[in-house]
This record gives structure tokens, C-alpha cells and sequence, in this order.
């Protein structure tokens, strides 16, 4: 195996790693993903052919027997996300303590004196756990399936722990390609006051979406990734870095993989303004409606006829799940499928939600919309869907002018 490469990112799988896109952003070096299995790890890593190396799971703990020296922090905490090797030693330093401690400061968390439970226990926990004791928390309780290595089990975190004020996933629970699943429910936490969670694709985690629906501040992991990413680029080229590139990296990153999510009524210009989005964004369009029938195999009005309005939207939702795991895309919805929370949910991990809201009185019925070909079932449809659209939508854009126009004023958001 070829064990040579300037700078890279090594762990067990990384097909959907974002590493390789931040470090293009701070520019200036190639930058490799590098598999490895078990294995391969300890060749690869007395080999030395590398100047610097970001390390993910499942080797934060496995890489430190093969370095020379370990950063203070790095060694306090148990764990080592970045190896620099220079002249012939290799160092290895802990970047993921400030990128997870900015992102608590961005969500706006206090852990001062709070009780804190932290989801999971591999090198990331740890991390977790001194980033909650540096910022002042009262008790730090580590919480796995197994109860190992001194942690808690879920049921004892569930049962005796649910006062905790602050809760940080470090599982890969709820992380690609298994984006349904959550770690923990949230709704026996009375006093939560706060969700920081590592898990960046999808963007937002089930955990985090329950958070946010609770109004409880909460966020994903893409801030702490690129964070971490930028301080370990210092440390590879040795030079510091302004504080904001975190935050225009951030900024760029988010942009290209969020998917901009249309809602509306039918016949509010969903696929027109769809179609200017991707000419002037250079993501793709995906039209829902287009492909239900393309899955059918025939039309809308022909699926409520034959198969009857459930087989329709079951057939929605299986494709909204499968567009919901990707991200950088334009989605054009059809009129219902706001009308399953588990659509707005899914839509919401990977995307932004629009509602085109045009007025009533403007929608044109055509035959092609079986539950609004009149304008008489159009208007009613409105009055009964409108809190539907508004509560599910991220942001409400009115429809008027040109298509051109709406683009522009959703873009401004």
C-alpha cells in the first residue's frame, strides 16, 4: 500500500467526509482522504510519510502510541485529532476541544454550573467532557449503550439524569446514511437549556431538529468541523489565521450543501422560480411531482384514480427521503407534502424551507392538480393548508412580480 501524502484526513470511512472541500477552502496545500482499516494503521503510521494528518473514528485513541509527543491538551484530554510531523517527530495535538468549544459559544450556551451529559464514549466524548469541565460545568456524566468505562447507561441517564441542563452528541447515532435515528429522546429533559451535537451530514440531526422544535437552542456539527479544520491548518504551516475565515469558511461550506426547499400551494410558481434558482446558483433542480410520476410510471390524476390519494403520498414521501440525504440541490415540492411532519422533518436535516405564498386569488386551478382543479377547491385548499405552510416554513417569501424576482428576494435570505 502506498502510504505517502502531504496532508490528509485518515480514518475507516470517509465517503462522505467534508474535510477534503474545508481545507480546499483554506487553500494553499493538496489535501487526501486516506482509508484505513485497524490493520493498516499501525504500517501507515510508522511509515511517517506524511507532513500533517487530521485523524477521525475510530483512531483518535489508536494513533498516540505511535507519536513522539503529545501536546498538553491532547494528552490531558485521552485523544488526538491532529498529527504534525516535523523533522522527523511526530506530534500530535487535540484541534476538536476548540472547534467544539466554538461552537458552543456560537449556539450561546453557558455551561457555568450546569449539569452536562455527554453522549458517547470515544475519543470525541472525551474531548466533549474537558471542553465541558474547561467551561465550568458542575457535573459531566458520559453516557453509552454498554455503561463502559465508567459511564452511564441510557436508562440511568434517562431516569436519574433527567435534570440535566446541557446534552453533547458524540455518537455517530443519526449520522449518514442512518439520518432517522437519535440517540436519546429529549422530552423527559424538562430543564434543557442546550444541544451541541458533532454529527455534520446530515447537517441537522434528528437530535437537533427535536431540540429546535422545543425551542431549544441547538446546532450540528459543520461549525465545530470546519473550526477544527482551520486550527489544524495553523498548525501544519505553522501561521495564524484571522478568527473570521472560520466563519466565511463556514458560511461557503453551508451555502453549497444546504438544499433550498420549495413549499407552497400548487400553482405558486414552485418550478419556475425552481428553474431560476438553479440557473443562477448552479444547483441542481429536483421536482418531486416529476418524479413520482417518473417512478409510477404515469400521471398525478392517474395515481389518485387508480391507486387512490395514500399510495400517492406514500410515494411522496420515499422520494423526499431519498432526495433529503443529499444536499447542494434546488427542491420543488408538491402541495401536500408539507402535510406529513415526517416530510417537513426529513426535508429540514439537509435543507432551508421556503413557503412561495401567493395570493389565493391568483392561483390558477388546471386539471393536472386533482384536489385543485377548480378555483372553488384552490381557495378552500389555501385556508386549510396556509398554518400548515406557515409553520413549516424557515422563511415566507411572497410571490409577485417574475420568477426572476422571487429568486432574488428567497437568495436574500
Amino acid at each position: 500500500m502506498n502510504y505517502e501524502l502531504e496532508y490528509g484526513c485518515i480514518g475507516e470511512h470517509l465517503p462522505h467526509s467534508f474535510s477534503r472541500e474545508i481545507h480546499g477552502e483554506i487553500g494553499g496545500y493538496a489535501y487526501e482522504l486516506k482509508e484505513l482499516t485497524p490493520e493498516e494503521l499501525p504500517a501507515f503510521m510508522t511509515a511517517r510519510q506524511f507532513r500533517g494528518i487530521n485523524v477521525t473514528i475510530p483512531y483518535k485513541q489508536a494513533v498516540i502510541p505511535f507519536l513522539d509527543e503529545i501536546d498538553k491538551t491532547a494528552r490531558a484530554i485521552g485523544a488526538v485529532n491532529t498529527v504534525v510531523s516535523r523533522n522527523g517527530k511526530l506530534t500530535g495535538y487535540n484541534t476538536d476541544l476548540y472547534g467544539l468549544t466554538r461552537l458552543i459559544r456560537r449556539i450561546g450556551l453557558d455551561l457555568s454550573g450546569k449539569k452536562v451529559l455527554v453522549l458517547g464514549t470515544g475519543g470525541t466524548s472525551r474531548t466533549a467532557a474537558y471542553a465541558a469541565q474547561q467551561l465550568g460545568a458542575r457535573e459531566i456524566y458520559r453516557v453509552s449503550r454498554t455503561a463502559r468505562e465508567g459511564s452511564l447507561s441510557y436508562e440511568d441517564a434517562l431516569f436519574r439524569h433527567a435534570d440535566a441542563e446541557i446534552i453533547l452528541n458524540t455518537t455517530p447515532c443519526g449520522m449518514f446514511p442512518h439520518p432517522a435515528e437519535q440517540p436519546i429522546p429529549l422530552e423527559p429533559f424538562t430543564r434543557l437549556e442546550g444541544v451541541a451535537d458533532a454529527i455534520y451530514n446530515p447537517l441537522r440531526s434528528r437530535l437537533v431538529l427535536d431540540a429546535c422544535s422545543r425551542g431549544i437552542p441547538a446546532e450540528g456539527g459543520l461549525y465545530m468541523l470546519v473550526a477544527q479544520a482551520v486550527r489544524a491548518s495553523e498548525l501544519f504551516l505553522d501561521r495564524i489565521y484571522p478568527e473570521s475565515l472560520t466563519d466565511e469558511i463556514y458560511d461557503r461550506i453551508l451555502r453549497r450543501k444546504e438544499n433550498l426547499v420549495l413549499i407552497g400551494m400548487p400553482g405558486s410558481g414552485k418550478s419556475a422560480v425552481g428553474s431560476v434558482l438553479t440557473r443562477i446558483t448552479g444547483k441542481p433542480l429536483a421536482d418531486t411531482d416529476q418524479l413520482i410520476v417518473e417512478k409510477a410510471g404515469k400521471s398525478i390524476p392517474d395515481i389518485f384514480l387508480e391507486d387512490g390519494e395514500t399510495a400517492f403520498r406514500n410515494l411522496e414521501t420515499e422520494i423526499i427521503r431519498e432526495l433529503s440525504l443529499q444536499g447542494g440541490q434546488i427542491i420543488s415540492t408538491g402541495g401536500g407534502a408539507v402535510l406529513r411532519p415526517e416530510n417537513v422533518t426529513l426535508l429540514r436535516q439537509n435543507g432551508r424551507l421556503f413557503w412561495l405564498n401567493r395570493d389565493p386569488d391568483s392561483l390558477v386551478p388546471t386539471d393536472d392538480r386533482p384536489l385543485a382543479d377548480t378555483a372553488a377547491k384552490m381557495k378552500q385548499l389555501y385556508q386549510v393548508r396556509e398554518p400548515i405552510y406557515r409553520a413549516a416554513a424557515d422563511e415566507i417569501i411572497p410571490v409577485s412580480g417574475t420568477p426572476e424576482d422571487t429568486a432574488q428576494n428567497l437568495l436574500q435570505h
